[in-house]
């Protein structure tokens, strides 16, 4: 029994190499592939009117350039940081206030940039975040009212330099 104790003697380093040989070995072992959500259903392209087809079906979608607010640069001069801003003028009380908000540019391969979820205790419907375009485009806030009417404004952004591999 005593040969077997010398033979065998468990160190911390010893313990310490196995374990890195583990971590070594699970980084570089093949696993398979993940969705991320239902946006590995989406196709490699799909035109702004597709995307408008898959969110709002047959709605109408009025003009809503007076209610709201949508900040963009003219001229952005490097398409991968676009900032912009979006405020919707909205009582923001349980009968009438904004539910979603979505931002989407019209000649992006997935036109959909974003979308942002508001209830009454928001207290404001305001965003302010960074796009990243292509190319020249025009951008489109559209609100979601909880009544189910749409909103929209829309403003052209022209790019000097791409920021989706161009």
């Amino acid at each position: 029994m005593d040969e077997w104790k010398e033979t065998f003697t468990v160190t911390r380093r010893s313990v310490l190499e196995l374990l890195g040989i583990a971590a070594a070995l699970t980084v570089f072992m093949p696993r398979p592939a993940r969705s991320q959500g239902n946006l590995g259903a989406l196709q490699p392209e799909e035109k702004v009117g597709a995307t408008l087809k898959r969110l709002f079906g047959d709605r109408p979608i009025k003009d809503g350039s007076a209610q709201i607010k949508l900040e963009a640069p003219l001229i952005a001069e490097n398409g991968a940081v676009v900032p912009i801003a979006v405020e919707v003028k909205s009582p923001m009380t349980p009968t009438s206030y904004v539910k979603n908000l979505y931002i989407i540019s019209d000649k992006n391969r997935r036109p959909m940039n974003a979308k942002f979820s508001f209830n009454p205790s928001s207290g404001q419907a305001y965003i302010g975040t960074n796009l990243r375009l292509g190319e020249t485009t025009d951008v489109r806030a559209i609100a979601e009212m909880s009544d189910g009417t749409l909103l929209m404004a829309k403003a052209e952004v022209k790019v000097t330099v791409g920021g989706c591999g161009g």
